[in-house]
């Protein structure tokens, strides 16, 4: 109730960069990466809003959906770091005795790595519902 056209942009961006991360699931790890990347920024904007409005700070809804935002942060890196580990592993295979004899035959290329570009990127989204002084 009460929203700016700002804030209903907010929520429609978000909208939007959630549905890119879940479509992004079929690409590669620089095009999950990227739709990963812009999902936190329009969190980030989503959170500020949250921030203007006091009275949505005490409400239950929103101190479950920070909890929530930091278990999924969890998951995100630690499943970047298995992806990273696994095609490590690939890569090291396709350079030993005997797969590299075969490796480039085969067609076998190297997998990239899931990386962030951005350090800004790298940050958890602050969450805050307390009123600032």
């Amino acid at each position: 109730k009460g929203y700016a056209a700002h804030e209903r942009g907010t929520f429609d961006e978000v909208t939007k960069a959630r549905a890119g991360a879940i479509a992004a699931g079929s690409q590669g790890p620089q095009e999950r990466a990227q739709a990963e990347n812009v999902l936190t920024g329009a969190l980030r904007s989503l959170f500020a809003v949250a921030e203007a409005y006091p009275q949505l700070q005490a409400v239950q809804e929103f101190k479950d959906l920070s909890e929530n935002l930091r278990d999924t942060e969890d998951k995100i890196q630690f499943s970047r770091r298995f992806y990273n580990g696994q095609a490590r592993d690939y890569n090291t295979a396709l350079q030993t005795f005997p797969t590299v004899a075969l490796a480039g035959t085969l067609g076998f290329k190297p997998s990239e790595y899931f990386e962030v570009e951005e350090p800004s990127d790298r940050e958890v989204p602050k969450v805050s519902f307390t009123p600032t002084t």
